[in-house]
Parts: C-alpha cells; structure tokens; sequence
C-alpha cells in the first residue's frame, strides 16, 4: 500500500501541472484577447483547416459512390416544385384556356376553376414552404459532424478513422474547453455587472458597464469558437434606436451583443437565467417583463416608447419573428417594433452551415440539448450584416414598414422572404389566411359581374 504512495504523488503531480497549463494557455490565448478585442488568428487557420479536411471528405465520398453506383442525393436548395410568380386569376384564366381551347373570361364559376384549389393544395402538402423552414438546413456535403447524412455510406476505413478521430477531439478535447470558457464567461458576467451596478450613475458607470458586457460576450462567442465577420460597422446601431435582426438561434444575442452595446427586451426568468437577469439589470437599463405583462401589447408599446425617446439610453435588441427560423428565410414581422415611431437599425445574420447547425429546433431539442450539441460541433461560423438606418414613411402602417425592413434583411442575408407567421410553427393556420384565398376568387368572380354590367 505504501509502496503506491510515491506513484499516487506523481500522478496529482502531473495533473496539477496539466490544470495550471490549461489555465495559462486559456488565460494568455482567450480570455485576454477578448478582453482587448483582438485575435491571434487561430480560429481562422482552424477554419480554413476543416475547409479542406470536408473538401477532401466530400471528393472521398463522391468517388466512391460512383464507384459504387451509388447515387448523390442533393438538396432542394429552391424547392421541389419550381413556381412561377403568378396570381389567382392568371392562373385560373390559364386553366379555363387550356380546358377549352381558347381563352375565355366568363364572369360565372366554371367547374375547371376548381382544379386550380386541388393542385395548390397538393403542391402545399408536397413542397411545404412553412414546416422546412423549422428542420435543420440540408448540406452537399459532409461535415464529419453526423453518419446520418444522405450522402455517407461506408465508403473507407480512413473516411471511418477520420470521423472517430473528430469526436473524439469534439467531445474530449473541444467540449470541456468551451464549457470551461462558458463558465468563466457567465461568471464574470454576474460578478462583473453586479459590482459596477453599485457605482453611481454616471461616465464611469457606463463606461464600465459597456466594456464588462463586451469582454464577458467575447469569452462566451470563443465558448463556441465562434468565427464572427463583420459587414458596413458603420451602420451599427445607436442610443434611442430599435436594432431588429432575423432570428436563427438564443445565441444571436451574443453575436451582436460582441460588437456592439445593447439593452435586452424580454421576459423575467428564474432559476440561472434569473440571476444573469438581475445582474444585468443593475448596470445598464435593459426591458425586463413579468409574465403577466408580456401579453399585454400597450404595456410592452408602452415601455419600449419610454426607454427609445431617452437618446441616452442603448439602442434596444428585438427579434421581430417571434421565434427561431433556420437559417435559410425570414418569416413574417411582428409589427409592434414597428409601431413605436423610432429609428430602425436592421442587421442581417447568417449561418454557415458547413461547420455546425446554429438552428435551434425547440420542438425537438430543449436547451441544455441544444446547447450540448453546440458546443461539440466544429465551429459557429456567421456573417452580419449592418443596414442603414430605416424610418417610418408617411404613407406607411406599421405591417408595410416591417415587411420593407424584413425584405431588405432578406436581400441583403441571401434569405427567402416569406409572409407566414413563425407562430405556425406550433399553431395551426389561421382561418384568415383561407378566407383571403376566398376573398380574392370571389372578388374575381364578382368583380367580372359589376364590369360586365357597366359595359
């Protein structure tokens, strides 16, 4: 027993030594960098590394596959069923045309009209432009992330050596890093905003407040090995300003909120989101809401109006689509952001799926499982995008505003503009969405009725 004595020793020895080490390369190449906002460049070289690792995975793959007659299945980038931009009554007046053999404008209904609804309702079931919208984005290639893609079967041994090789690297090496960073990050969140929160208010509070915010979100971005560029930074958003931006994933908000000073708009929780929330809260004026208060739309109107025409006070971050989409469109605009009256700042926010899935699917995963799956991916790898600042025009409501600032979020993002709601993610489609399809044949119909009667 004794003798294990000496061998126990060297053992805790080593350890001690491996933790000290870890530190002081945690301290030296993260945690320091971030507090001064620089980079040594080591995320890029990994990025670029990885590139070239799925390049030649994806080459592997291929040539084997044709070697095996295998065949490639390849996402639907644009949809199964390609559409042509046409309205009802165009495409209703093509079907009389085709039917009869000349073209017909007759005011009364026509048993063919109805085959126009039973071939729109057909290609809805089969080409559903809502529900793909909430599965995570297909990929060409293969990441090394999953053996579930369409494309991997087993193709060689080396092709199977390498995909071990990487979890084991994700989830021993990569995982309790960033877990490590994640901690630290949260945890000087708290303590630093819970410190600067009892200075007075002032230059120096604010000052403190901004760079604590900074730092602790610039350790949490390298939590996930995020590799973050930048567009049109002058653009960023400004005191007594609304910052509204497409919504992909919870950390969005870490993603703007390291480059820039915002105040959060969202409901009071408990538990560790509680605390983070009440720390927050005592260095800068973030918009917290009770449960109660959250649907309470004049309350909500209220307070934002409040905090946006103080100029002194940050610029307030929203996600107007109410929910996550994944990363490939932008679902429709609450328009209570809009209503307020205030400068909007739009920002375009885009994944690139190669190195992880950024999408979180709160129907399928909760958020430690989510958070899981984040942190033993690749890497986080985004682009964001400054818009100028957009107002209000005169002739325009609040649900015209939100759909010209969503289309410019959309344009800009490489996004697919779309006019559903997100809240179909988990409800069911609302009966005006089918009476307007009523509303506009009837109009048709009864339209062709008061022209003929003119004439």
């Amino acid at each position: 027993m004794f003798l294990l004595l000496p061998f126990d020793s060297l053992v805790v020895n080593l350890l001690g030594i491996s933790i000290t080490v870890l530190f002081t390369l945690l301290l030296v190449f993260i945690i320091v960098p971030a507090i001064f906002g620089v980079s040594f460049g080591i995320r890029k070289v990994y990025m670029k590394t990885l590139l070239k690792i799925f390049q030649w995975a994806t080459l592997r793959i291929e040539r084997g596959a044709k070697e095996k007659n295998h065949p490639l299945y390849k996402p639907y980038v644009n949809g199964i069923i390609a559409k042509e931009p046409t309205s009802l009554e165009e495409e209703i007046k093509e079907i009389r045309r085709s039917g009869s053999g000349k073209a017909l404008d007759t005011p009364e209904f026509e048993l063919s009209d109805i085959f126009y609804f039973c071939r729109k309702g057909i290609e809805t079931i089969m080409d559903d432009e809502v529900t793909k919208r909430f599965s995570a984005e297909e990929l060409e290639s293969w990441n090394l992330l999953s053996r579930t893609n369409y494309n991997f079967q087993y193709i060689s041994l080396r092709l199977t050596v390498l995909w071990g090789l990487g979890v084991l690297i994700r989830y021993c090496f990569l995982l309790p890093l960033r877990i490590a960073l994640a901690f630290t990050g949260i945890s000087l969140l708290v303590t630093g905003t819970t410190v600067v929160g009892y200075l007075p208010n002032g230059r120096c509070k604010d000052f403190l407040s901004k760079h604590v915010h900074l730092m602790c979100y610039r350790i949490c971005v390298r939590a996930l090995t995020a590799i973050i560029t930048y567009h049109d930074r002058e653009n960023r958003p400004r005191n007594g300003g609304i910052c509204v931006a497409n919504h992909t994933s919870p950390i969005d908000v870490i993603i703007l909120a390291s480059d820039g000073y915002y105040a959060m708009v969202g409901q009071i929780h408990g538990g560790l989101m509680g605390v983070i929330q009440r720390a927050m809260v005592k260095a800068c004026p973030h918009v917290w809401f009770e449960r109660s208060e959250v649907k309470d739309r004049h309350l909500v109107a209220r307070r934002l109006t409040q905090h946006v025409q103080d100029k002194s006070k940050l610029p307030i971050l929203i996600f107007p689509e109410g929910t996550c989409i994944n990363n490939t469109s932008v679902m429709m605009f609450k328009k209570g952001s809009f209503e307020i009256g205030a400068t909007v700042y739009p920002v375009a926010i885009k994944y690139d799926p190669q190195f992880g899935d950024a999408f979180w699917n709160s129907s399928k995963y909760g958020m430690v499982t989510y958070l899981l799956r984040m942190m033993t991916s690749w890497a986080i790898v985004c682009s964001v995008w400054y818009l100028p600042p957009m107002t209000r025009q005169p002739e325009e409501d609040a649900v015209q505003f939100a759909n010209r600032v969503k289309s410019a979020i959309a344009r800009q993002g490489g996004l697919v503009d779309l006019l559903w709601d997100g809240g179909l993610k988990r409800e069911k489609v609302k009966d005006a969405f089918k009476e307007e399809q009523q509303k506009l044949y009837s109009k048709m119909i009864v339209g062709s009725h008061e022209d003929r009667s003119r004439s």
